[in-house]
């Protein structure tokens, strides 16, 4: 922990500023209430407040904005989000937690998933996941997280948020470059644990419909987006990690050119062996079996024989 501390402090002291610069831009006109009336203050309304969706530890920030056109935390299922709440470690390390220090309950993650045991419970990851859907921090904290190569789960947790919330052009743009991070992360499940990598992990963000246990919102095609003009064509980031150097296309035909007239010279000159090889052997043959003697020959060896002569 002691080699750790300086990238821990440094990250949150980057999460520190971004969200100085970006915050007041968001003290707009609070959001997520049933109406525009002021809310109720009288002694009479109060219980009603406190029970009836009034400001609580599990309601979703008064500065926070629409996703998908709908509070934030419902993208967790409902009966996933009540587990959640009743969970100790929400309670209790997730109480108060803001952009800057839900870095360091990030850190001590050391596994992903969505529920596990029996009873399906949820996972620290899960928690964190949902308290970043209620505080809703700011785009540059969240490639913040995307993008540090010191925590595998911090960047885990980051891009299963910004798969959540982003826009579908700001996931492409930010997740792609993970395929190249090979990284083992520990997944739980209600199965038991098991091993995978970060670009798997990415690759089922960018590909499947359900991840950790939650139903992930519709993302468009690629290729729908680079015929709308809001993304360029793919670039391969695995390029050149086996050591291969980019080859020109002409390059490519000649190499290719090269390889097909050395197998037809291979072909060509074993089937000439062989056709030259074959009349041999048959000479031989005809030798051993006495066809190309002459009759004199022929005779002479009869005669040593004891066998009558050949007529000629």
């Amino acid at each position: 922990q002691a080699r750790q501390a300086p990238q821990i402090y440094a990250v949150r002291r980057r999460c520190v500023e971004l969200n100085a610069v970006a915050r007041p831009e968001h003290h707009s006109k609070p959001r997520y209430r049933s109406s525009a009336s002021p809310p109720p203050t009288g002694p009479e309304t109060k219980a009603s407040s406190s029970t009836m969706g009034g400001p609580t530890a599990n309601t979703t920030d008064v500065t926070s904005e629409n996703v998908h056109g709908t509070n934030p935390q419902r993208i967790v299922e409902k009966i996933l989000r009540t587990k959640v709440y009743a969970t100790q470690y929400w309670k209790e390390s997730c109480f108060g937690l803001t952009a800057e220090t839900l870095v360091d309950r990030a850190i001590e993650l050391s596994h992903v998933g969505g529920t596990y045991g029996g009873t399906r419970k949820p996972t620290k990851f899960m928690c964190l996941l949902l308290k970043m859907l209620q505080i809703q921090p700011d785009l540059e904290i969240v490639v913040e997280f995307v993008t540090n190569e010191d925590y595998k789960y911090v960047r885990a947790l980051g891009a299963l948020y910004l798969r959540c919330v982003g826009r579908p052009a700001d996931i492409y743009r930010y997740l792609e470059p993970l395929y190249t991070d090979y990284s083992k992360l520990r997944v739980r499940t209600f199965e038991g644990w098991h091993v995978t990598h970060l670009d798997q992990f990415i690759d089922e963000l960018l590909t499947e419909d359900y991840a950790c246990d939650i139903a992930l919102p519709h993302l468009p095609k690629r290729w729908h987006l680079e015929k709308a003009g809001q993304l360029g064509p793919r670039v391969n980031s695995a390029a050149g990690l086996d050591g291969d150097e980019d080859v020109s296309e002409e390059e490519e035909v000649v190499q290719e050119e090269a390889i097909v007239g050395r197998l037809k010279l291979k072909g060509g000159s074993s089937k000439k062996r062989r056709r030259e090889e074959e009349p041999v052997a048959e000479n031989e043959d005809r030798v051993a079996d006495g066809h190309d003697l002459d009759i004199e020959a022929t005779n002479a060896l009869r005669a040593k024989l004891g066998l009558k002569p050949l007529r000629t």
